[in-house]
């Protein structure tokens, strides 16, 4: 059965309030189209978490993540050594406030550098599975839109960001699909890797692009797709 539902978030660990302090409403219309787009999943029989990070590998829902590298040791998901990632633990954390925190839940890490043909074939494997899947897709653009971002601005970073973007908005596998992984790795757009795993599961979904915005200077979406 071909993949149900999707929703795709960034993973800034300033979303947990315990880790953003006293600017913790800065991103509260953030946080809140996360939770909304996530709500979505519920009605699936299991989640895949997708997100990038160094190496390629898949964990159980019982595994363990902590925000304590970002100054909040007592937030934790799951139990068990706290390995997870941080889009993973990003992911696995919003599941935990949202309607679909009861949803069984896989992690999926994806390298951040992996050929765009792989990513599509395990968006294409995910999608021709038995179960109801839902996927949550884990992804930040470019920190490089400001003179005020994490990287120093990048003259492409805003138009890199907007084609993700539309193609959220259009449901476009074909955009997503054809995204640089050079351009990426030089914009250091963290998502390139997971939108194109969601490229090859979408199938007929359609997309609602809910959020689109680079309030640090990096740029984040929130997408849902039924």
């Amino acid at each position: 059965m071909p993949v149900v539902a999707a929703a795709v978030c960034p993973h800034p660990p300033l979303l947990v309030p315990e880790v953003a302090s006293g600017a913790a409403s800065d991103l509260d219309e953030l946080r809140a189209a996360c939770l909304a787009a996530i709500d979505g999943l519920a009605t699936a029989d299991s989640v895949l978490v997708v997100g990038s990070a160094a190496t390629d590998a898949t964990y159980d829902g019982r595994t363990g993540g902590s925000f304590g590298p970002y100054g909040a040791p007592t937030v934790r998901i799951g139990s068990g050594d706290p390995v997870l990632p941080l889009s993973l633990a990003m992911g696995g954390w919003l599941l935990d406030q949202s309607k679909a925190a009861h949803v069984s839940r896989i992690y999926r890490a994806v390298p951040v550098d992996a050929p765009p043909a792989d990513c599509l074939q395990l968006g294409k494997e995910l999608a021709g599975g038995n179960d109801r899947l839902a996927l949550l897709v884990m992804g930040d653009g470019a920190p490089r839109r400001s003179e005020h971002s994490p990287v120093h601005l990048h003259p492409l970073a805003e138009i890199f960001d907007s084609t993700v973007a539309q193609a959220f908005a259009a449901a476009d596998a074909d955009v997503l699909a054809a995204l640089d992984p050079d351009l990426a790795t030089e914009l250091q757009a963290a998502g390139r890797a997971p939108w194109q795993v969601l490229a090859g599961a979408l199938g007929g979904l359609s997309g609602e692009l809910a959020y689109h915005a680079a309030p640090y200077g990096v740029g984040y979406f929130v997408a849902s797709f039924s």
